[in-house]
């Protein structure tokens, strides 16, 4: 339901209500992961669960490798750009710092949200590329929603693991615990 001054949606502006609610949907997910990192320091960056599993600092650089790919020139171009490292954004590195890992987090969030500013809801109904596969503008969004909220769970989850001595909820606690 909308809040009190968001007006509801008309049926005939839906692709505009869905390009805000996607807006918002990617600021809510960028807000849950700036409070997990909030409580993370230098240290913990590198820190992962098991041999297999990824740091903080891998989800970050991919998280951020991922936006500059997919969202720069969204309509235009194959949202896998043949410059990117994927596989590197997965190796620890020595730009592992917290401050270095935010300025990529903050120029991943830049681009997204400047590509989807730009978006009119016409082009909502436009073809879009990744990795040679043809998907429509709208299933090419929600794609990237599901796939930023999966890696954003992951640093939760493990902000929550190596701070859990001092965790205070991100959301609503249980049993009324601290927030």
């Amino acid at each position: 339901m909308p809040g009190p001054d968001v007006p509801p949606p008309r049926g005939d502006d839906v692709g505009a209500d869905f390009l805000r609610s996607a807006r918002a949907r990617f600021e809510s997910l960028k807000k849950l992961g700036e409070q997990a990192l909030s409580r993370l320091d230098d240290a913990d960056m590198g820190k992962t669960l098991d041999p297999e599993s990824n740091s903080v600092a891998v989800l970050v650089r991919h998280i951020a490798g991922n936006m500059r790919s997919r969202w720069t020139d969204f309509l235009t171009t194959d949202g896998e750009k043949p410059d990117r490292n994927r596989d590197g954004e997965f190796e620890s590195g020595p730009d592992a710092t917290k401050a270095q890992l935010m300025e990529r987090w903050e120029a991943g969030w830049r681009c997204l949200y400047a590509a989807l500013d730009a978006l009119r809801p016409e082009d909502l109904a436009r073809t879009v590329v990744i990795r040679a596969e043809a998907l429509s503008a709208v299933d090419a969004i929600n794609r990237q929603l599901v796939h930023y909220g999966q890696h954003v769970g992951q640093i939760v989850l493990l902000a929550k693991h190596l701070k859990w001595q001092t965790w205070k909820s991100l959301s609503i606690p249980r049993k009324g615990g601290p927030r």
